[in-house]
């Protein structure tokens, strides 16, 4: 199917500019924007009426539009896909917003555990963007400290998961018929003498072939129950295997003027809550370099809301994406700052982990 979406090639100089006046007056006044208003800041004198005019071309491609039929102009969703991918100009942070960022993330780095530093970076993100921030990563970088496992009946068992955190992880195992509660101990302590200090990840890489070589020292039934809960863990639901972080929820309602914004911010707030879609979505982002933009309707969980979603993926010590980190607003952001943000942030968060 041929992609009739408009593109800048599509846009005259003069069209640009006015183009890019109506979306930067959005962003930052988050009103409609009229031809007289736009004739004041255009450095040429073009008057009115020619404004007009390209403002209704621009409206026929799909790329503004008007809220009334006296108002000025708003962009749409295109439009503002437009700008950002054509048009931003990306601003650069500030020695200060370096400091504070590197501050606010790195302090006190030694008293922390990992979940605690991914939420201080949220926090900190948030209130410097003043929308909510997000981070995602996997459960698997957390450091386990004990596992038991409980048996539920005759052929499942909860594994019970304690990291060095105090975080707590359950997962059902199935196990095999007629299991004496005796192999369940077993296999719990011969987990706990090789996982303490160790992620899950390590615990799953060194235990598969140690199991396999010391099969004539562990019985066959131990050995069954270690790894089931090894196949378990490594199975677990895409949901179930990722913290999901979001900070600074009241941000977003401190611009809030009309009825309609305050539904929208319910909406968003009830897409926060639905973890399952927001995890598959900056999923999408964990296989991206850079910084991702997800802007309205683009994606299905912001379709009623309205919102945008800006993230960045984070690396470990091995140059491997962990996970990522962003912040989640109405689409009049100001991206031109908070890109540059973002980015540093996830870089910042990264050079921790290594």
């Amino acid at each position: 199917m041929e992609n009739t979406l408009p593109g800048l090639a599509d846009l005259d100089q003069r069209s640009r500019n006015i183009f890019k006046q109506i979306v930067e007056s959005y962003i930052e006044y988050g009103d409609p924007v009229g031809s007289r208003t736009i004739s004041r800041s255009l450095p040429n004198n073009l008057s009115p009426a020619s404004i007009r005019n390209v403002m209704s071309d621009l409206e026929e491609i799909g790329l503004i539009s008007s809220p009334h039929t006296s108002a000025g102009r708003l962009p749409t969703q295109l439009g503002l896909r437009l700008f950002v991918d054509g048009l931003l100009e990306l601003g650069d942070l500030s020695a200060d917003e370096r400091h504070q960022i590197e501050a606010q993330v790195v302090a006190r780095n030694d008293e922390r555990s990992y979940e605690d530093v991914l939420t201080e970076a949220t926090n900190m993100l948030s209130g410097l963007c003043q929308c909510a921030g997000v981070v995602l990563t996997p459960k698997k970088n957390v450091r386990l400290k004990h596992v038991e496992f409980v048996s539920l009946e005759p052929t499942k068992a909860l594994a019970v998961m304690v990291g060095e955190d105090g975080a707590v992880e359950n997962r059902v195992v199935d196990l095999p018929a007629g299991l004496p509660a005796s192999t369940l101990t077993r296999a719990a302590n011969y987990l706990n003498a090789r996982m303490q200090g160790r992620t899950l990840d390590e615990i799953q890489a060194g235990l598969r072939t140690e199991v396999k070589d010391q099969k004539s020292t562990l019985d066959s039934l131990t050995a069954k129950v270690v790894e089931a809960g090894l196949a378990t863990w490594a199975g677990a639901d895409e949901a179930d295997s990722k913290t999901l972080i979001v900070r600074g929820r009241s941000n977003l309602l401190e611009d809030v003027s009309a009825m309609e914004d305050l539904e929208r911010i319910r909406s968003l707030f009830d897409d926060l809550e639905s973890k399952r879609d927001l995890i598959q979505l900056l999923g999408l982002a964990e296989s991206a370099e850079g910084v991702r933009i997800f802007i309205g309707s683009e994606n299905k969980l912001f379709s009623l809301s309205g919102s945008s979603l800006i993230v960045s993926p984070y690396r470990n010590s091995e140059q491997k994406i962990v996970g990522v980190i962003g912040v989640i607003g109405p689409t009049r952001l100001n991206y031109a700052r908070i890109v540059p943000m973002v980015d540093y942030t996830a870089r910042v968060v990264g050079r921790l982990l290594t």
